[in-house]
């Protein structure tokens, strides 16, 4: 009797294992068949993301730059997202080797190419708060402009920091912030100081961007003319 119940228990666990065994033949299937559809989706993204990501370097002075979406599938090594592995890639100058963003493009590029990207998946959730550390290093007035332009267009979606020494982008701003640094101690030590700057302050702060120690009645004119066209 006891011979017959230990038979039974055998039975029953076998029979277990085998609707264990179909349950995860059927679960592997479900994956891969859902992994490759994820795949194919992902694919035809990478190809819009990069033709609106590549229409905006242009503006941004990155004519010359081409920015691309790498994805490679490797079904034999899944995950929970699937089995691509995505990267994005950039070549910054025609006859350079391609190569990852975060590596490839220096600190004013990265800052740039990061803007685009923002900018094209504004409407796809982002971080609450975005800043921007001198994102227009280098650049002169119609890319500081254009600059200033994508920075206004993303903070319609989300709030925007951004330190900048380029008038064009400050005069687009809703709100403006001085930084300003004292010495102390005689010398020994610095102080940073953050103001909130009044609307008349705010042109008389951009004509200074403009002009230097000197503010001129030009100046301010031209101030005045770039927070009109801001606003």
């Amino acid at each position: 009797q006891r011979y017959a119940s230990d038979v039974a228990l055998i039975d029953a666990g076998a029979d277990q294992l085998k609707v264990l065994e179909k349950a995860a033949t059927a679960a592997d299937k479900a994956y891969d068949a859902a992994a490759q559809k994820l795949s194919a989706a992902r694919n035809k993204a990478a190809e819009k993301l990069n033709k609106a990501v590549n229409s905006e370097l242009a503006p941004l002075k990155l004519d010359r730059a081409k920015f691309s979406t790498q994805i490679e599938s490797d079904p034999a090594s899944p995950g929970p997202q699937g089995f691509d592995r995505v990267e994005f890639w950039v070549q910054t100058n025609p006859g350079t080797k391609p190569g990852p963003l975060m590596k490839v493009a220096s600190g004013g590029e990265l800052s740039r190419f990061l803007l685009a990207l923002k900018v094209v998946l504004s409407d796809r959730g982002s971080a609450p708060t975005l800043v921007f550390d001198e994102i227009d290093t280098g650049v002169g007035g119609a890319v500081a402009d254009a600059i200033g332009a994508r920075l206004a267009r993303l903070a319609e979606k989300v709030q925007v920091m951004a330190v900048t020494h380029a008038p064009q982008v400050a005069a687009r701003a809703d709100q403006h912030l001085l930084i300003s640094k004292d010495a102390l101690d005689k010398g020994k030590r610095v102080a940073t100081r953050v103001a909130t700057l009044a609307k008349d302050h705010r042109r008389e702060e951009i004509a200074r961007m403009l002009a230097g120690a000197e503010i001129t009645a030009e100046a301010r004119a031209a101030a005045e003319r770039l927070l009109k066209a801001a606003g």
